[in-house]
């Protein structure tokens, strides 16, 4: 006779242990493919290891970073779409280190829900996975976190930690920085992941739903526009840094958009002057500002409008410097120069964003 089992189990309360296993076992070839020299990214231990040696570096200064994708994960979970959101908690934290002048050695991955979904947990690590790729870095780790009474029905959230390496002297940004050096910016694929709260109350505005047709992009759903990934500038700045040796600095553009953002890498007693009609702005922004009437200011500090990251080089340098990034497939635009700022605001613009439809 069997033995009655007694008294109540974890998945009684609302966690499954063998839905945590078997996205384990979901995850494991994705992971594999993250693979770097340092790493093996492999996972099942209680952390994981990077060889600093095996990477190459001689005298290295670690550099760390984490972030998540904000309420743009509230889309991802309400559009059944978790195959992209992965790419975009990669990119907020590998393109924090890169404009430090660090390379991307290792990423790490928390994910939280209140119901494990194997399947779509493995989706949004496919994501982090390619992300991982497209940075260079090696996934060495995360954590699973299945809260029920925390997170409700199908909700779940992320965050990254990102460490990346550059050689002792070589940090960005440089102390040469100077009125007079040039603003270059690379264009942006859309949103990234800054914003979304203001995204998601124009489209309650708009009326429309996820499943409706792209009003600013064709042949798209609202909700798979509007997850366009972030971009991840990590090879493309490698490549110029270490090619032209001419970038001075390098600043994300993520909340608080330019005028937040530019000043962080700027000396003291400089600003930046933006001549706003150089910036090209993609459809989405022209839709976003049209369809919840949100004036110009509002515009810069809370999204990138088209660019999505700034490199700062000396105004000699500078056509080199573009010609570096195309050359690594960026799009990239002279929108502005270093000045003198004893005072705020340290970014003060020229002319006016192309928002019109």
């Amino acid at each position: 006779m069997a033995e009655k089992q007694r008294g109540l189990t974890y998945a009684q309360a609302g966690v499954d242990i063998d839905a945590g296993n078997r996205m384990v076992d979901l995850i494991k070839p994705l992971v594999r493919a993250t693979a770097r020299p340092g790493a093996d990214a492999e996972i099942g231990g209680f952390g994981g290891l990077f060889d600093l040696k095996r990477a190459g570096f001689k005298d290295p200064v670690l550099v760390a970073a984490t972030d998540g994708v904000g309420t743009k994960v509230k889309i991802a979970v309400e559009t059944g779409r978790h195959d992209t959101i992965g790419i975009d908690l990669v990119a907020m934290s590998v393109n924090d280190l890169v404009v430090q002048g660090a390379e991307p050695l290792f990423f790490l991955d928390y994910y939280a829900c209140g119901k494990l979904e194997p399947e779509a947990g493995a989706a949004v690590v496919a994501g982090i996975s390619l992300g991982c790729r497209l940075a260079g870095c090696a996934l060495i780790g995360g954590e699973t976190a299945e809260m029920p009474g925390v997170y409700q029905g199908d909700d779940y959230d992320l965050a990254g930690f990102a460490v990346g390496a550059a050689e002792r002297g070589q940090l960005l940004p440089r102390a040469d920085i100077a009125e007079g050096d040039a603003i270059i910016g690379l264009a942006s694929s859309g949103v990234h992941s800054n914003g979304y709260s203001l995204v998601r109350k124009v489209v309650e505005k708009s009326g429309l739903s996820w499943s409706a047709a792209s009003p600013f992009k064709n042949g798209a759903t609202l909700g798979e526009a509007v997850l366009t990934p972030t971009r991840i500038y990590v090879r493309s700045c490698l490549a110029a840094i270490r090619e032209t040796g001419a970038v001075k600095g390098l600043a994300h553009i993520t909340g608080g958009g330019f005028p937040d953002n530019i000043p962080r890498v700027l000396p003291k007693g400089l600003g930046a002057r933006i001549d706003l009609a150089k910036v090209v702005v993609p459809p989405v922004f022209k839709w976003l500002a049209a369809a919840g009437d949100i004036a110009q200011p509002e515009m810069l500090r809370t999204f990138n409008c088209g660019i999505g990251m700034i490199v700062i080089a000396a105004a000699k340098d500078a056509d080199r410097v573009g010609a570096a990034f195309t050359q690594a497939g960026e799009q990239s635009f002279v929108i502005g120069k270093v000045i003198k700022a004893d005072a705020e605001p340290r970014v003060v613009y020229d002319n006016a964003l192309d928002l019109a439809g």
